[in-house]
């Protein structure tokens, strides 16, 4: 299948949509944020100095599920007509039934994901027991792994224990996304660019199954990144909103099961380090929250209270502004995710080199920054 043929019809129909809706939703959210009880006030770990409306996340699901509600409609009414059909690329046709197949799945990970739009709401609005809100992420993580059959396929012939990684997959990430949302910006540009990066490795790596591209894990990877840059619209500097719980976790989510939903070794089984692209793409807020964490306990403290010590206001204290912190970011992020691309393209040598890339880079961000964390520790 020739992709460059049909592309601009591809991001028509999977970014601008979600773009549009996230964008225009996100307007009566912020007049009305103080009636919704959905504001950040300044203090504490937050470096931010004026009220703002929280609740972005209420904008970026309406995007990605309203366009989803319009995409399962347009199928329903082409599949069986073969008139409208005539008005689809010819590549395309072929998949309809497929995407119509999968449909179900599809409506049960966006309940799934809006049962933690909402917890994220709440969050936002009086806050959440951490570890309640731990249980309902275990709890849908669960039920995605368990009920929807979706899991690591890590070349681990023992099923219990890749169901297992596969929670903790998604939970992780759900966090990961939730703890990088501490600038303008940052969160929701780095999940934009993971997005893009894994869609195009679904894009360029075929389904052994169908010699295909895996077009229905792209268009929703897809679909998240255009409800993420209509945020982004409201959320640059100076943000007049910002995501909230609600944003991160259903990003996060969304995130994380794509990638279990995808195939990236190849079909004769020639490349089996493809399965690390994953952890390529994600190896920033991956970064971020483990060291986080491993700040937070050596300190002696709750791993559950939010602070100052995330990768990007280490950037800030090294002497970078807020604003360079986050391109900086983004720029490591964008390395990282062209890096997961290469990798399921490469053979074994080569892909040994793109690792070992991505390993050298994160290890001079640790170089930079070990004086920052001494400093912190005395």
């Amino acid at each position: 299948m020739d992709l460059s043929q049909w592309l601009g019809w591809l991001i028509a129909v999977t970014v601008l949509p979600p773009f549009v809706v996230s964008l225009l939703t996100i307007y009566p959210v912020r007049r009305f944020a103080v009636q919704l009880g959905l504001v950040a006030r300044p203090g504490g770990h937050s470096t931010h100095t004026n009220v703002t409306p929280l609740g972005g996340g209420i904008g970026i699901w309406a995007g990605i599920v309203v366009t989803f509600a319009l995409g399962t409609l347009a199928v329903a009414l082409v599949r069986n007509n073969v008139a409208l059909q005539s008005h689809l690329p010819d590549q395309v046709v072929p998949h309809l039934e497929g995407v119509w197949s999968r449909v179900t799945q599809l409506w049960w990970l966006l309940a799934a994901g809006t049962v933690l739009t909402i917890l994220g709401v709440i969050d936002d609005r009086g806050g959440v027991n951490p570890w309640l809100r731990l249980a309902v992420e275990f709890a849908v993580a669960a039920f995605v792994v368990y009920g929807l059959n979706f899991g690591l396929t890590a070349f681990i012939s023992i099923a219990w224990l890749t169901k297992v990684l596969s929670v903790i997959w998604i939970v992780g990430l759900i966090n990961s996304f939730n703890m990088l949302d501490n600038m303008d910006g940052l969160s929701g540009g780095v999940a934009a660019i993971i997005a893009t990066s894994m869609a195009i490795v679904m894009l360029t790596t075929t389904d052994p199954g169908t010699s295909q591209p895996q077009l229905f894990v792209a268009a929703m990877l897809l679909v998240v990144c255009g409800s993420l840059l209509g945020f982004l619209w409201h959320n640059r500097p100076p943000a007049k909103i910002f995501m909230g719980d609600g944003g991160s976790y259903l990003v996060g989510f969304l995130i994380a099961v794509s990638m279990l939903m995808a195939t990236y070794a190849s079909s004769d089984g020639s490349r089996p380090h493809a399965m690390l692209a994953p952890l390529c793409a994600m190896a920033v807020p991956l970064y971020d929250m483990t060291t986080v964490l491993w700040i937070r306990i050596r300190q002696g403290r709750s791993p559950f209270v939010g602070d100052r010590s995330h990768f990007s206001h280490r950037l800030v204290e090294l002497g970078l502004s807020r604003t360079q912190a986050v391109l900086t970011i983004y720029l490591v992020t964008g390395t990282c995710g062209l890096a997961s691309i290469l990798l399921t393209h490469v053979e074994l040598t080569q892909a040994i080199m793109v690792i070992g890339i991505v390993g050298c880079m994160l290890l001079l961000v640790i170089i930079l920054e070990s004086t920052q964390w001494q400093s912190d520790e005395k």
